[in-house]
């Protein structure tokens, strides 16, 4: 049966709950516990699938084709955990199964309520899969006082209160302002937000305090009296250089220490901390640098595509270089020259994306990497983006486009060598979609396998000719322009197992030019990065060598 650790915020958000929740996830890992980690979202959108990534950042797709907080990639990225649909919750999703179940009968006709309607539905959820492992970490987004995130609190203490004393604990993150005109850490911001915590009826039994300066011995008395918490359970969580510093520090502190204590397990077993220690040194001594640009069209909210950087930053791992990711919106040079804006890049990597706007921005990031030798790495609509080049500028068709951008635009514009994914093969069974198809969770979500050609560079990279990636699209390159494409050098690399829809694309005379249809991204780690990462790093680094 698992013991449960619920993570709350206060005073203000983006203080980094699910990177604490990670971090700790890890530490209990590092202690021989198994863990899962769950995200409460209070937002009435049934999932993020169909948020702009200016609202929101990235969506994080898992194997079984959720479509998740990019929290979730913290919890994967730090534990190795692959994560499920059943980790990921938004009160969307919950009133909307509370509603189908109303409409079924399901509640014979009583009034529906969100007490205990809703909240049931809630601690149903965190309930899923608690004999699997150790400890279940469910952290709920917002701040404390959201009157959006009330039901999510109010299911929180009944579910401690359903359980066996001692199977449940709080872990709340505040923020300490330093004011600088009387030098100051000020404790009040959080005695307020735990008072209001308390007034629910939650009492926290751990702190996690935020502070960009060190946390005096007094001031750690003074919050933990007036918050009722020991004082060692008052951890101080400072600013990192790298979040991956993130499990040391966090140990450090007593983080996890304060966790097992507040569950009353002792002896605790002690940590093995040596993967995080190579991790942390890897990032910290680099043996060189590289420059990539990313050029993509929401390069204004650096979360949009969260997971890519860290894959870079794990792939610099791997090569013990430090990777300085910039920014480039591809929209700046739709309709001029390319080579101002990249020259000086050692590697250039076109995200995935949707719509129209910037697409010709990367069609020209297609081609002057393939023109100048640079690096290139295409994901989704970057491979896209790259194969309309070659079919416009080298296989000489002038027209070629993605039926995407004539679906928007109403109109016939362009040959279409992307088309609209209509009908895949999902397991045992066949999946079909219509261009008109509501858009939340209709695409091709999910872990899929694909099959590589044996001798291609893709397969030497994997190591194999067997892959499975997770893919989040619904458009796909029209296999009918495989063999004029193939003609021009542009090799169809890797295909799905039935060879209908293309998965890679390579240019067998160029030092490293790959694009993949799939989101290799979502399963890289610090302690195991992508092997696609690591070696568009090291030929970022190789090139480097030659600029």
């Amino acid at each position: 049966m698992a013991r449960f650790i619920f993570i709350t915020g206060g005073v203000v958000s983006s203080l980094g709950k699910g990177l604490a929740s990670a971090a700790l996830g890890s530490l209990l890992q590092a202690r021989g516990f198994s863990v899962r980690l769950r995200k409460l979202d209070p937002y009435l959108n049934v999932d993020p699938g169909t948020m702009s990534p200016f609202e929101h950042g990235e969506v994080f797709v898992t194997d079984d084709g959720a479509e998740t907080d990019l929290d979730l990639g913290h919890y994967e990225r730090f534990t190795g955990v692959a994560a499920r649909n059943t980790d990921s919750v938004s009160s969307g999703r919950i009133y909307s199964t509370v509603l189908e179940n109303e409409r079924r009968g399901d509640y014979l006709g009583k009034t529906i309520q969100v007490i205990p309607h809703v909240t049931n539905q809630i601690k149903d959820f965190i309930a899923v899969g608690e004999d699997e492992v150790d400890f279940m970490l469910c952290e709920i987004g917002g701040t404390v006082g959201d009157i959006e995130a009330l039901p999510f609190f109010e299911a929180i203490r009944q579910f401690s209160q359903d359980k066996p004393r001692g199977q449940c604990i709080f872990m709340h993150l505040t923020l300490m302002p330093y004011l600088a005109a009387s030098g100051e850490l000020k404790t009040k911001p959080t005695q307020h937000s735990v008072k209001e915590l308390r007034s629910i009826g939650i009492a926290p039994d751990v702190l996690v305090c935020r502070s960009e300066h060190p946390i005096p011995e007094r001031e750690r008395e003074k919050i933990g009296l007036f918050c009722n918490v020991r004082k060692e359970a008052v951890i101080a969580a400072y600013d990192l250089k790298s979040i991956y510093e993130a499990p040391l520090a966090y140990h450090e502190q007593g983080l996890d220490q304060a966790v097992l204590d507040a569950f009353g397990i002792s002896p605790a077993p002690a940590p093995n901390l040596s993967v995080w220690e190579d991790v942390a040194d890897r990032v910290n001594n680099p043996e060189g640098e590289v420059k990539v640009a990313i050029v993509g069209k929401y390069t204004q909210l650096e979360d949009a595509y969260k997971s890519i950087k860290e894959a870079l930053t794990h792939g610099g791992m791997a090569n013990r270089v430090k990777v300085n990711v910039e920014w480039v919106d591809a929209e700046t040079f739709d309709s001029e020259d390319a080579a101002p804006h990249l020259e000086g890049y050692h590697a250039i990597l076109v995200p995935g994306g949707f719509g129209e706007r910037g697409t010709e921005g990367k069609i020209k990031a297609a081609e002057f990497a393939r023109t100048r030798n640079v690096p290139y790495l295409g994901i989704c609509l970057g491979m896209q983006m790259a194969v309309i080049e070659a079919a416009r500028n080298v296989a000489g068709m002038a027209k070629a486009g993605s039926e995407e951008f004539d679906h928007e635009a109403g109109q016939k514009r362009f040959e279409p060598v992307v088309y609209h994914l209509k009908e895949w093969v999902q397991g045992n069974h066949k999946v079909k979609r219509k261009a008109d198809d509501d858009k939340g969770g209709t695409m091709r979500l999910g872990a899929y396998s694909a099959t590589l050609i044996e001798g291609s560079k893709v397969a030497k990279v994997y190591g194999d000719t067997s892959i499975e990636e997770r893919h989040r699209h619904r458009y796909e390159v029209d296999t009918k322009y495989r063999e004029a494409l193939e003609a021009e050098g542009l090799c169809f690399s890797g295909m799905s197992p039935d060879g209908r829809l293309p998965e890679i694309v390579e240019w067998t005379d160029h030092p490293w030019f790959i694009g993949v249809q799939f989101h290799p991204e979502l399963k890289s780690k610090p302690f195991e990065p992508h092997p696609l990462f690591a070696d568009f790093v090291r030929a970022a680094r190789d090139n480097s060598r030659l600029v």
